[in-house]
């Protein structure tokens, strides 16, 4: 699964690429900023989403704009889980920082199994 890194703060951008690899996932990034991702985004799959970028408090923003317009599952990575609220309408989970690897690899897990079955149910059409 293709698996995008959107997170500002460099150590904890390469750990999510570190676990995602492990996991057996491709990586794109990490990028820290909306242009940046949204450049990315076709070739996405999922996405490791902060709240808190390099252009300010955007992450909400891009993930909506991921799951609309580009069918992008999202996953918030965040130090400020309750800035989601109750969530945000088609994101997968809410992981708080600091993260476990195994956390981050199950979330993924989650996210292509989900992928996997939507693909085998629209094959059936």
């Amino acid at each position: 699964m293709k698996v995008m890194i959107v997170e500002d703060e460099n150590f904890i951008a390469l750990e999510l690429e570190r676990i995602a690899q492990e996991a057996g996932h491709q990586t794109i990034g990490p990028v820290s900023t909306v242009e940046q991702a949204l450049a990315y985004a076709q070739r996405s799959e999922v996405a490791l989403v902060d709240l808190s970028l390099s252009d300010g408090l955007s992450g909400a923003q891009l993930a909506r704009r991921l799951i609309d317009r580009h069918g992008v599952d999202v996953i918030f990575v965040t130090g400020s889980p309750e800035n989601v609220g109750h969530g945000i309408e088609g994101a997968l989970e809410v992981i708080s920082k600091p993260f476990t690897d195994e956390r981050i690899a199950s979330a993924l897990s989650r996210a292509e199994a989900r992928r996997k079955d939507f693909d085998s149910s629209k094959a059936a059409f």
